[in-house]
């Protein structure tokens, strides 16, 4: 078998253990972009172009709550931002591809296709082929979600309103944010953007999610040099 071909299909085979839970929520995607009121091509061209779950649901919410394309532009980048540390971890190792390489890997980098090709990378430093290994656990994830955002818009097209699938928006925000429970320094942060968020509703222009989470990551960083100092 070719080699690339190998690659590629070890990338596409090890994170389908992943995939479990975001059949689900790609459902929960298009049935409640659907129950929002946006058309059918406007909910599915947010899997598209932004391919992010938590923030094709912010900008969905934002944009239906009344909120400017500006803030809710804003509001995903800012949930999506994380990205960038992926990137930086990934840059060492895929710094000397060709622009037009970097650029499809660097749409199709989400949570699990990091997490899978981040073992792989550092036991295949010197394999030069590696970066097929992304491409496949990028795109099996990528189909995947296009296919799952399509059941749920045909599923929010056929369920009755009262049903009320946007009450699942905010039990899907509970369930990610389950795991950073369990660490005293992530509650805080979670707090902290939690009540800004309310304190700061009434902001101009729906901007209390861009201000409360921009606080958030404040304090998480005075945390995170305290801990260094205190750890010196």
């Amino acid at each position: 078998m070719n080699e690339k071909l190998k690659i590629t299909l070890k990338g596409s085979v090890n994170i389908l253990p992943l995939l479990i839970p975001v059949v689900p929520f790609g459902i929960i995607l298009g049935a409640i972009g659907m129950e929002l009121g946006f058309s059918v091509l406007e909910t599915f061209a947010t899997s598209f172009i932004i391919f992010g779950g938590a923030s094709q649901i912010v900008f969905l919410q934002l944009l239906s709550g009344g909120a400017s394309q500006i803030i809710a532009v804003s509001s995903a980048f800012v949930v999506n931002s994380r990205h960038f540390l992926y990137g930086a971890t990934f840059s060492e190792y895929l710094n000397k591809l060709p622009m037009g390489w970097k650029i499809i890997l660097s749409y199709l980098l989400t949570d699990q296709a990091f997490a899978v090709s981040n073992t792989y990378f550092r036991a295949n430093e010197n394999n030069r082929l590696k970066h097929y290994y992304l491409l496949g656990s990028g795109f099996t994830l990528w189909s995947i979600w296009q296919i799952s955002t399509l059941l749920g818009i045909f599923l929010g097209s056929i369920v009755p309103d009262e049903l009320g699938l946007a009450y699942t928006i905010p039990l899907t925000f509970i369930a990610l944010l389950v795991n950073y429970f369990r660490k005293i320094d992530h509650l805080i942060v979670i707090l902290v953007s939690g009540i800004l968020s309310l304190v700061l509703f009434n902001a101009p222009l729906k901007s209390y999610i861009i201000l409360s989470s921009l606080t958030a990551l404040f304090v998480g960083f005075l945390i995170i040099k305290f801990k260094k100092g205190n750890n010196s």
